[in-house]
């Protein structure tokens, strides 16, 4: 199906539903829409291709300070799909007349037109298989596809209007040497490029070969180490929750030790939620207009995600985000350490390709846990001697991004998220390499 059929459609359904208001109600209508190629891959050849097209709405119900939703699955036939909102809006009504006002109810009643179609441009079916064969020969690939366009409405009684369509894609993959051991690689693009993604091989292979030396046991301490993009987003991945307005006025957050000036971050990082840059539409599930919002500058908090709740409980100006308070659309800023000299820079020490199983040991201290993964190697004098044990780690973030961050990289990485359950999702970060002094392991 076309653009222009979702939206048409779209648009017939938020009609209908302003014609069938009774007196003193009031709806809400959350559209969520995709049109997907999903193709799997295993020892470099097509294992499964599929289509995923699927359209889901909620329908939220407000009368008398009572108010509720449901969510239902669309066929994108308009008439089957009246038919559909027709019974799910006399069930609501059924139900509303059970429930009791709701006194913490917030309504989000702003008029609103949001409109935006990102470009993108992703390779068909047969292109990308060709380009994936190609690239893979005499390599034991495996990895997943994902591409194709998103689409998200929102639409409401009191005149709220927005509609937005993000193309992207996603190849997820891993690369296997004989011994068992891997190399991760996950290239997204908005712009599906050919060239970018035969790099992202090259270097593939090149991290193979290292991977067939002896492994290199290294005894618990603090190490010198660079983390590839895929690491360091790992490790900022940890802070999404700590924007939180509630986390924060709560105490819960992994930044309340920034907040209240107990600890510091180096001015080198900079963190931002870039709503007008990212793959997420510029409004919310609940009708809220999302906003670009510096969180951290210079190493400094300057900044919070705050829902219509949070503002109101704490005194707060809401900034467009759902209640979840999370941010979808991260970007940090660049250093200016050229990534081909990467190993040079970081002389004797850690390569970190990936990370994974993380937690908090110590929210408050927003030290982290968890193990080295796929391709790490030990350097010396800028030149991969060995791939390493899997090691665990125990840090705090106030450490790896505060007084020992050395460097970042010029060059950053967009990472789509690759999350598909349920539905595909748009979550964006921006991010650099990182040099870092010390890095401490334990086991």
């Amino acid at each position: 199906m076309s653009h222009f059929h979702y939206r048409d459609a779209f648009d017939h359904l938020a009609h209908w539903l302003n014609e069938q208001l009774a007196s003193g109600e009031q709806f809400s209508l959350a559209y969520s829409a995709e049109d997907s190629q999903f193709i799997r891959f295993n020892h470099g050849r097509v294992r499964q291709v599929s289509e995923v097209r699927q359209i889901e709405v909620t329908l939220r119900l407000i009368s008398d300070e009572r108010h509720a939703s449901e969510t239902l699955a669309l066929t994108g036939e308009v008439d089957l799909d009246i038919a559909r909102l027709g019974r799910a809006l006399a069930q609501l009504r059924a139900l509303l007349v059970q429930l009791p006002a709701d006194p913490y109810l917030q309504l989000h009643n702003q008029a609103f037109t949001s409109e935006r179609e990102r470009d993108g441009e992703v390779p068909s079916a047969a292109e990308l298989i060709e380009q994936v064969v190609s690239l893979s020969e005499g390599l034991d690939m495996v990895g997943i596809y994902a591409g194709g366009p998103l689409y998200r409405g929102f639409a409401s009684s009191w005149g709220g209007r927005g509609w937005h369509v993000a193309t992207s894609a996603s190849l997820d993959f891993s690369l296997f040497h004989a011994n068992g051991e891997a190399v991760k690689i996950t290239y997204a693009a908005s712009h599906w490029d050919r060239d970018a993604l035969a790099a992202q091989f090259a270097q593939g292979r090149e991290q193979l070969v290292h991977l067939g030396k002896p492994r290199k046991s290294l005894s618990p301490g603090r190490y010198r180490t660079y983390f590839a993009p895929a690491a360091l987003n790992s490790l900022v991945s940890m802070l999404r929750g700590g924007f939180s307005a509630r986390a924060l006025n709560n105490r819960s957050s992994a930044l309340q030790a920034l907040q209240l000036g107990t600890a510091s971050l180096s001015a080198r990082f900079s963190l931002s939620e870039s709503a007008s840059t990212g793959l997420e539409p510029l409004f919310n599930g609940d009708g809220s207009l999302r906003q670009d919002q510096p969180l951290i500058s210079a190493g400094e908090l300057v900044g919070q995600l705050v829902g219509a709740r949070s503002a109101r409980e704490y005194g707060l100006q809401a900034n467009g985000v759902d209640g979840s308070e999370l941010p979808s659309s991260l970007v940090m800023a660049a250093g200016d350490l050229p990534t081909a000299e990467v190993l040079q820079a970081l002389g004797t020490g850690l390569y970190i390709g990936n990370l994974w199983y993380l937690n908090y040991s110590d929210v408050g201290l927003a030290r982290v846990t968890g193990l080295t993964r796929f391709a790490s190697f030990w350097v010396e004098d800028g030149q991969i001697i060995a791939p390493i044990d899997t090691m665990r780690f125990d840090d705090s973030l106030y450490s790896v991004l505060g007084d020992n961050l050395l460097a970042l990289t010029r060059e950053r990485t967009l990472r789509i998220s690759t999350r598909s359950y349920n539905h595909r999702d748009a979550q964006t970060v921006l991010l650099p390499g990182a040099l870092v002094e010390g890095f401490t392991l334990t086991l």
